[in-house]
């Protein structure tokens, strides 16, 4: 039973969150050989307050920068 864990930031719209889990369950069922049944993907949205790179949170980045969050 193969189960992947995956951390994006949040505020993603539903339609891509559930693009995503078919992409990865498609990506384990044809590499490993498995039963798509069997795959567990787990898609944890983090908000943008509590993510950072270095020390800075996504939200302060794009105060400072005045634009909208990236990628």
């Amino acid at each position: 039973m193969p189960q992947v864990a995956i951390q994006v930031r949040g505020g993603r719209e539903p339609e891509s969150i559930r693009r995503l889990i078919s992409a990865v369950t498609e990506a384990v069922v044809t590499t490993l050989d498995a039963a798509p049944a069997t795959v567990r993907v787990i898609v944890t949205e983090v908000p943008t307050t509590h993510w950072a790179n270095g020390d800075v949170t996504l939200a302060e980045a794009a105060l400072v920068s005045g634009s909208a969050v990236h990628d």
